[in-house]
């Protein structure tokens, strides 16, 4: 339960918080990305960690390291559980980004958000990556982009469920891994413009066992389940029905 966060994917506050309510307790967390926070803004994000919720501000700063260190802090000071900036940015920018939210967590006594760093975007293929002058292989700019973020003291890399096994074998258990191309049955077939997706089965097939951003589909009933690792989907499917839980599936055991 733990691992698992679901994207707060909605047009408004209200939305937002309905779900949250309904959320608590069954997931390890939400996520709120640019297009929620630019509607809404930082108190949502208080409003919402002040249930317990844990909340994943998905803003990927990337700006020099002052100014990323700016970001971090006021980030922080929102009760935000984990925070992310771009590893591309280079290691003295993921160290402003550590130590403000290290110093601001301690001056506001606040829990220290985890900082984490994107790795490679989920839409981009490696003829993507070429086209704005990386030369090398994706897997390869993943994991050293990784390995740089944890040299710079981040807590862990966002990257696709295809990476995870490398990162894990380079970077180690405990460094977290963030996967957002984890798409559930609401999603079906469709990408939309993630390019490196897995379904949760294959995911843990491929060594996912930390934390999973899990894709619902983008409108809805909602679908998602409430458990992720030792047999993601152990427990039941529900349906955002009407404000209430409608149970869809019965369990499945993913075997490793």
């Amino acid at each position: 339960m733990d691992q698992l966060l679901v994207a707060l994917d909605v047009d408004s506050g209200a939305r937002a918080l309905q779900l949250a309510e309904q959320l608590n307790g069954l997931v390890g967390g939400v996520k709120i990305g640019s297009r929620l926070f630019t509607l809404e803004g930082p108190e949502l994000v208080k409003r919402i960690a002040s249930t317990g919720l844990r909340v994943f501000l998905d803003l990927k700063f990337h700006d020099i390291p002052n100014t990323v260190a700016q970001a971090v802090e006021a980030a922080t000071l929102t009760g935000a559980w984990m925070i992310n900036v771009h590893a591309s940015g280079g290691v003295p920018m993921m160290q402003a980004a550590a130590k403000a939210a290290v110093d601001t967590a301690r001056m506001a006594r606040k829990p220290k958000p985890l900082v984490i760093g994107v790795t490679v975007l989920t839409s981009m293929d490696e003829p993507t990556l070429h086209d704005v002058g990386v030369s090398r292989p994706l897997m390869e700019q993943v994991v050293e982009l990784a390995k740089m973020a944890q040299r710079a003291g981040l807590d862990g890399v966002v990257a696709s469920p295809l990476e995870t096994r490398e990162i894990r074998d380079t970077c180690g258990a405990d460094f977290a891994v963030v996967t957002p191309g984890i798409r559930g049955a609401a999603a079906g077939a469709e990408k939309n413009d993630q390019n490196r997706t897995m379904g949760p089965g294959d995911a843990i097939k491929a060594g996912l066992e930390k934390i999973t951003e899990f894709k619902t589909g983008v409108s809805d009933p909602i679908h998602f389940s409430s458990t992720y690792h030792a047999g993601l989907l152990s427990a039941p499917l529900y349906q955002v029905e009407g404000g209430q839980f409608k149970k869809i599936q019965d369990p499945i055991t993913v075997q490793k």
